[in-house]
């Protein structure tokens, strides 16, 4: 997808080439990192420098295990108009609250410093070396934005409505379909009228996003995470019906259009061009497990909104001369995340269900030239397993503490009580997932507490636990480290 202008493409070419310059004294790679909401985007983030700084186990980054990183630390980032990423606080979450951080509501970004030694003989003769890793993150659904770019309002507004009649939605857009039918497009602009409808299709987006539906394509993404921009004309508007091609100047139809368009100018371009263009290479989190739990719908439409943030990169492998002037994301990685919630026996199928889902965009970001993995994982594992009997039948089980307020089997959780239950199998069948009417066993998912740290025989304490974390920093950055 092309979501730029020349004149945004020279802006890029020339904040690539000043990166480019900075790269020769101090080598450094962008790795984005996004997810739709509670994908675990803040706690791989702070994972994975909290595994690298206090060196956690991680058998299969090789740099790492080899015993070639001299050091890992924290420095300030490079962008001061960038929010900093609140690591600290979100340690002391994990490791002294047993909570879980907040999710990723804005944008922030942290600097990560390698010192290392090289695997090359030729390079080991030029000394020490060092990386800095940009870690960006941001939410998911910011990026179903970026398609706006190419949509007048009256597009939008149609594949909107058309949407939110789909079954899986009807009944979460009734509130706000009664208020469209009361209000008239070629009326005269009203901005208390523009408020009401603007609230009324937010709580759509919230109610689709809820458990029980668990529906992931909700753009415009800023209407749920709207930060500063709260109540501002840029986020007060909404899709509309019928043919608004005829609408009067001063009309709420046209009202809503210049909203619109202000919206993708204000909110959009600016964060294509100052931080989406600039990454290197991307992990894509997915919490493939609440939609499953949801039903067909909600896995067709994580498929949907998956396949729409994957379309909107810029993939290919690039030649070391076009490198100077645009960058393209050579890798990317599909976290399916909070593996540790099924038994490894199925993780593989997790990984299955998420290749069918993506096929399409993966071939086509495989085929410009990017590399791209799918990998189970848990950033933090929160469960160990064991077995649990049934009527005589041993069942492999997950054996964790349900976070306050969860629901098992009729018991209501304290946050403190241990169980061990069967969450059931997923489907061998991978297209099965999104088949109505399909038979299978039912999948039960509950949410759990981080865990507490474990300490050695010696009385040191250990780095936070994982699955997979290992692997994937080998796929992001094990070549840089080369």
């Amino acid at each position: 997808m092309n979501f730029s202008s020349l004149t945004d493409e020279a802006r890029l070419a020339l904040s690539t080439l000043g990166d480019r310059a900075s790269d020769l004294l101090s080598p450094t790679v962008r790795i984005g990192v996004t997810g739709l909401a509670r994908a675990g985007k803040t706690v791989f983030i702070t994972a994975l420098v909290h595994n690298l700084v206090h060196g956690g186990r991680l058998p299969l980054f090789r740099a790492f295990s080899t015993g070639r990183i001299a050091d890992a630390r924290l420095e300030p980032q490079p962008d001061d108009g960038v929010p900093r990423f609140d690591y600290e606080d979100h340690v002391r979450a994990l490791l002294e609250d047993r909570i879980w951080p907040d999710s990723t509501r804005r944008i922030s970004e942290l600097r990560l410093t390698v010192a290392y030694e090289s695997a090359s003989f030729l390079k080991q003769r030029f000394g020490s070396g060092t990386l800095n890793i940009d870690i960006v993150d941001y939410p998911g659904e910011w990026l179903l934005d970026l398609p706006l770019l190419g949509k007048d309002f009256e597009t939008w507004s149609r594949e909107s409505m058309a949407l939110s009649k789909n079954a899986a939605r009807v009944a979460a857009a009734d509130a706000w379909h009664a208020r469209l039918d009361a209000a008239d497009s070629n009326a005269p602009e009203d901005e208390v009228v523009a408020k009401t409808l603007a609230a009324a299709f937010t709580d759509y987006l919230r109610a689709c996003r809820a458990d029980e539906n668990a529906l992931s394509t909700l753009p415009p993404g800023r209407f749920l995470m709207p930060g500063d921009l709260d109540g501002s004309p840029a986020l007060t508007f909404c899709p509309l019906p019928g043919d608004l091609s005829a609408a009067p100047s001063g009309s709420l139809a046209r009202m809503m259009t210049r909203r619109f368009e202000a919206y993708k100018s204000v909110v959009v371009k600016p964060f294509f061009r100052d931080h989406f263009a600039r990454l290197d290479r991307q992990i894509v989190l997915v919490d493939a497990l609440q939609a499953l739990n949801a039903g067909p719908a909600a896995v067709a439409d994580l498929g949907a909104a998956l396949t729409e943030i994957l379309g909107c990169y810029r993939p290919g492998a690039g030649s070391w001369l076009g490198s100077l002037l645009s960058r393209r994301i050579d890798r990317i990685l599909i976290g399916a995340t909070k593996a540790d919630h099924l038994h490894h026996a199925d993780h593989d199928r997790l990984e299955r269900i998420l290749g069918t889902l993506l096929a399409p965009a993966i071939e086509r970001a495989a085929n410009a030239g990017a590399r791209v993995e799918i990998a189970a994982l848990a950033s933090v594992r929160a469960t160990k397993e064991g077995i649990v009997s049934n009527g005589g039948e041993r069942l492999p089980s997950i054996i964790g503490t349900p976070l306050p307020g969860e629901r098992f089997d009729g018991d209501i959780f304290d946050g403190k009580t241990e169980i061990a239950f069967f969450p059931g199998d997923l489907p061998n069948d991978p297209e099965s997932v999104r088949e109505v009417g399909r038979s299978s066993a039912p999948l039960r998912f509950v949410r759990f507490r981080p865990p507490t740290l474990e300490r050695t025989a010696e009385g040191v304490t250990l780095s936070l636990p994982h699955i997979r974390l290992d692997r994937a920093l080998e796929f992001l950055i094990g070549d840089r480290l080369a």
